[in-house]
């Protein structure tokens, strides 16, 4: 019995291990964009990152300690919070200038609230199949691939971490960020 419940939670473990390399994959791709385009993430752009890390954070945690309903928890509570925030460009006054570039005739942030809608859509799934796992803090060891991919998150999360640094400085990021305070020449 413990064999068979023990494959199933690492089939579990495998997915939410994909799960995360979309979140990596998120985070990659905003990055890039930034650096393609030399187009600087505004507040609330900066807030969605901040939501897609703290999902990723909870999906970190199923892959590392197994599936459990906390860490769907701290990834719902991400993804609701990202959801209100990629959703308030919807509802604020048009700024002059649009919301940036388009990708696919879609601004940024309506990528970001299908994203976050995919994650809230994914836990209540996860849930749901994953209902007869216990919450289990023993640490197991992972695979190779969930290894890389948790590295992979932990690095993107302090590169997001640093660029904000050096965008607002310790203190309030302008509303339209033109350059990198700290690199102004």
């Amino acid at each position: 019995m413990q064999t068979l419940s023990r494959s199933a939670g690492s089939g579990s473990v495998r997915i939410n291990t994909v799960a995360l390399g979309g979140v990596c994959a998120a985070l990659a791709f905003v990055l890039g964009w930034q650096f393609a385009l030399d187009a600087r993430p505004c507040p609330l752009c900066l807030l969605q990152r901040v939501a897609f890390v703290m999902a990723g954070v909870g999906l970190l945690l199923n892959v590392r300690f197994g599936p459990s309903s906390l860490h769907y928890s701290a990834v719902l509570i991400a993804a609701v919070a990202g959801l209100a925030l990629a959703g308030a460009p919807a509802f604020l006054p048009a700024e002059p200038g649009g919301s940036g570039p388009l990708l696919l005739g879609l601004p940024l942030h309506a990528w970001a609230f299908l994203a976050f809608g995919a994650l809230l859509a994914y836990c209540a799934v996860m849930l749901a199949l994953d209902r007869k796992w216990g919450d289990n803090a023993i640490p197991r060891p992972a695979s190779l691939a969930g290894g890389l991919v948790m590295w992979l998150f932990l690095a993107l999360a302090l590169a997001h971490l640093a660029l904000a640094v050096l965008e607002c400085g310790p203190g309030t990021c302008p509303d339209r960020p033109v350059a990198y305070l700290w690199f102004r020449s």
